[in-house]
């Protein structure tokens, strides 16, 4: 009887607090997905060559730290301070999925990716347009996937953020600024 009650204490103490790692044994940190560009720095101005006042192309991006179980990576970009006809959604600018690789080209995307559809209904990117004389902030959010999406080029960024749930295993922000009305900013 007193060895069954050990038993169920040694069995029990780690399920009430835990358990507790070896001192020799340190935690693996933890994977942290990061977004790069050579367009502009992180957090920098947006350059006019990639808005809607200028060429309207596309940034490169390379993602590092992804998950080893990330099969796609999805984006979604968006003017994050702009609420249209006084709905709380942002200003949708460029959804795209299925990207099968960490290294997108300026310009397009790579072979198999597809174009969600954006605030003006087009299925492509659509660069910044800020007009005020404030610099608007502009999110580049990119999700790591362990899975590709069935989903139809006439999917809007909710139904994206539907077909993502549960597949999600890493996320990294990327964050320019730009406004019409201030000095442009050439690469």
């Amino acid at each position: 009887m007193k060895s069954r009650l050990l038993a169920i204490i040694t069995l029990a103490v780690p399920c009430l607090f835990g358990t507790v790692q070896a001192a020799d044994t340190p935690a693996a940190p933890p994977v942290i997905m990061t977004v790069t560009t050579t367009a502009f720095e992180d957090g920098g101005i947006i350059p006019l060559r990639y808005t809607s006042h200028g060429d309207n192309v596309q940034p490169d991006f390379t993602i590092s730290g992804a998950p080893e179980t990330a099969k796609s990576f999805a984006i979604i970009f968006h003017d994050m301070e702009v609420a249209r006809g006084g709905e709380p959604e942002d200003v949708l600018h460029w959804v795209a999925w299925n990207i099968p690789t960490t290294t997108i080209p300026e310009g397009s995307l790579p072979e198999g990716s597809m174009h969600g559809v954006n605030v003006r209904g087009t299925n492509a990117y659509m660069g910044p347009g800020a007009q005020n004389r404030k610099y608007n902030h502009y999110v580049f959010e990119f999700f790591a996937l362990s899975d590709t999406l069935d989903l139809d080029t006439t999917a809007s960024r909710n139904e994206l953020l539907d077909a993502m749930a549960g597949k999600i295993v890493g996320k990294a922000v990327y964050v320019g600024r730009f406004s019409k009305g201030m000095p442009p900013v050439t690469p």
